[in-house]
């Protein structure tokens, strides 16, 4: 027991013991100690997250004005789309006029006209005038006669017997005639095919 005694302190030796700890503790700046410890700490995070705000702030700013650029341009291009639908056509018409007045003067003179070739002259040269048009706007006939058939640029009507061999699977006539615009087929032409 005498063993045991010694090991243990009397409690009011003990209760001295943590009056004086506690004492030296609190000569000692601890708060100044423990705020120098967080400000070295904070002051990190704190510049980490100015940072990160500034990033976000420049990334969400540029988000914001990239967003508004395109809209502007989804916009714009829809108004140009719809402009050109509108008025895509105003350059062929416009040309077109002119053959309507060539015609409107043809018609005049074929009324009080006494002369059947002097009208037959003016009709021939609005036809060309016509065709010289449709060709400078990308419009051209497609030639058939003498072609082998094919079924993607013929609408074959009928067939009639071939009168040669050569003839057979060949276009001999054209009942009306097919126009492609720029190498697309924007009319086919009505055949008959020898068979």
């Amino acid at each position: 027991m005498t063993k045991n005694k010694d090991t243990r302190k009397d409690p009011i030796e003990r209760e001295e013991e943590i009056i004086e700890e506690t004492a030296s503790l609190q000569d000692e700046p601890v708060g100044a100690e423990t705020e120098d410890n967080m400000t070295e700490d904070e002051n990190p995070l704190e510049d980490e997250l100015t940072q990160l705000q500034g990033k976000y702030d420049e990334l969400n700013n540029s988000y914001l004005r990239l967003h508004a650029e395109f809209d502007n341009f989804r916009k714009r291009t829809l108004k140009e789309k719809a402009d050109l639908i509108r008025n895509g056509g105003e350059r062929v018409l416009f040309d077109i006029i002119g053959l309507v007045d060539d015609f409107e003067r043809a018609l005049i003179a074929l009324h009080s006209a006494e002369e059947k070739d002097a009208m037959l002259e003016g009709m021939d040269l609005i036809y060309s005038k016509f065709i010289s048009f449709l060709g400078q706007h990308g419009v051209k006939e497609i030639d058939t006669i003498g072609q082998p058939f094919d079924a993607d640029r013929f609408e074959a009507v009928t067939t009639i017997p071939a009168l040669e061999e050569s003839q057979k699977g060949m276009v001999i006539d054209c009942i009306q005639k097919g126009y492609e615009l720029n190498e697309k087929i924007i009319r086919f032409p009505k055949v008959i095919v020898g068979e």
